[in-house]
């Protein structure tokens, strides 16, 4: 079995069941056909695989492979001793959390009484600061858990807890890193991707981004927007030195139609202050004006290099650098305009024809991500 802590989720007070019950259904959703069992403070998943699963779902502090056994002192130190020999070491301790106040012996006490079993039994040490071996025992009410290994989660939120948003996601490393920012901080994340099909037939790349990201938060939705016609009317109406921002301009129109349609309550970006010239302070004010829901952008503060960082760690990193036409860049100017305001922005714009934004998202396709597989919706 696996017992499963959660960080964060624990001081969330009369509200903690509410995130319980959104992290057990991510585990179920994720490790297929498990049985789970909440405990107080921890979860127990009744299975004895899922690691690289388990690693990846955001909530989960850490876990541990676990032996399970009754509340009794004699059973909770054979049961130490029956894994111990199963353990090369020399030196080891004991670690207990009681959280069943009606247990005979306290903490420190149980620490001891197994402690000397398994010192007199197989002849070992005990050193409390740097043992070879670290056994832990978690006494609850009707059980009692031992294991030897905490394996670290990504900690933060459940996905779902705080409700959905629409991820714009490019072909680039830093819109991936965002979403799974935001999934670690309990966002379900419903994919937008803008594509020019005169420049690529079809963005596969991103579908393998987004089955990399499925795996953090469970099914997954991605729309896929053809953006030439859109980009076609900007391009005729609006300066070269500008269509930068008019095009993410449009784009923050497009995701609030997708927000409105999946019930989202805001628009993620990938955005990084100064990295490029659409994302000066006064360019994101001009795009992000367009967008009547808030537009989160958690890399806003970070550099390049840890942002490149992030994106190796949960796996995005390989595809994000195979070469794809990038539409945000098409017919702009050389040397886009990097302080625009929005007054002007909004005099230019009044030329374009909105009613190829509504067609555009008419025409959008929707995918779903279920088990490694997509289907159309």
């Amino acid at each position: 079995m696996i017992i499963v802590h959660y960080g964060e989720i624990g001081i969330k007070g009369k509200n903690r069941i509410f995130f319980e019950e959104n992290l057990i259904r991510n585990i179920k959703e994720l490790v297929k056909g498990v049985k789970v069992k909440r405990e107080h403070g921890r979860i127990i998943v009744y299975e004895d695989k899922g690691r690289e699963i388990l690693e990846n779902i955001p909530g989960i502090e850490n876990f541990s492979f676990a032996f399970e056994t009754n509340t009794d002192i004699e059973e909770i130190k054979n049961k130490a001793v029956e894994i111990s020999k199963k353990i090369d070491f020399k030196s080891f301790r004991i670690l207990t959390k009681r959280e069943n106040k009606n247990f005979p012996y306290n903490s420190q006490e149980i620490n001891r009484i197994v402690g000397e079993e398994i010192k007199n039994k197989l002849n070992k040490k005990v050193n409390l600061e740097k043992p070879e071996l670290t056994i832990f025992i978690e006494i609850c009410k009707s059980s009692a858990y031992i294991y030897t290994e905490k394996i670290k989660g990504i900690g933060g939120l459940p996905v779902g807890s705080q409700g959905r948003v629409v991820s714009l996601i490019s072909g680039g490393i830093d819109s991936p890193v965002a979403s799974f920012l935001m999934m670690k901080r309990g966002c379900k994340n419903i994919f937008l991707h803008f594509y020019n099909e005169n420049l690529i037939a079809y963005p596969n790349k991103i579908e393998e981004i987004a089955k990399i990201l499925a795996g953090f938060q469970g099914k997954t939705k991605i729309y896929l927007l053809q953006f030439s016609d859109v980009q076609n009317e900007i391009i005729s109406n609006i300066k070269s030195k500008y269509r930068m921002i008019v095009y993410r301009r449009a784009m923050m129109k497009i995701a609030n139609n997708i927000a409105k349609k999946e019930k989202a309550k805001a628009i993620v970006t990938g955005d990084s202050i100064g990295q490029v010239a659409s994302q000066t302070i006064e360019n994101l004010a001009c795009i992000y004006e367009a967008s009547s829901l808030p537009v989160f952008s958690p890399l806003i503060g970070m550099n390049k290099n840890e942002i490149v960082d992030l994106a190796r760690k949960i796996g995005t990193y390989e595809f994000s650098i195979k070469h794809m036409p990038d539409c945000c860049s098409f017919m702009v100017a050389k040397h886009p305009a990097i302080k625009a305001e929005i007054e002007e922005i909004k005099e230019m714009e009044k030329e374009i024809n909105e009613g190829v934004i509504k067609k555009a998202v008419e025409k959008a396709i929707c995918k779903e991500l279920i088990l490694n597989k997509y289907l159309s919706l």
